[in-house]
């Protein structure tokens, strides 16, 4: 099944991306042979193939959370260019609409 240039304006469309009808018939292409890479990949890999998301095995690295002495409210918000009730002000960056 062929990726189309209205499938790629509909996927844009999702991800909020403005795209000219030339960009999406340019892309339809190019994500078919994408899709059809993934594809091989997938008929490569079987039953014995463990899945994988990172080619090195990977570790948490985090620390355990333990309350350690810190700075107190007065001492954080010192430097801040505006606060208010014990936290730092800043301007609104999303509307309520």
């Amino acid at each position: 099944m062929a990726v189309t240039p209205e499938d790629i304006a509909r996927l844009a469309g999702l991800a909020r991306i403005q795209l000219s009808e030339q960009e999406c018939r340019d892309l339809a292409p190019e994500i078919d042979v994408i899709l059809e890479s993934m594809a091989k990949v997938g008929e490569v890999a079987g039953d014995d193939v463990a899945l994988t998301t990172h080619a090195v095995p990977r570790t948490n690295v985090f620390r355990a959370d333990e309350v350690r002495p810190s700075l107190t409210p007065e001492q954080a918000l010192s430097g801040a260019p505006a606060a208010e009730d014990n936290r730092f002000r800043v301007p609104a960056i999303l509307s309520e609409d």
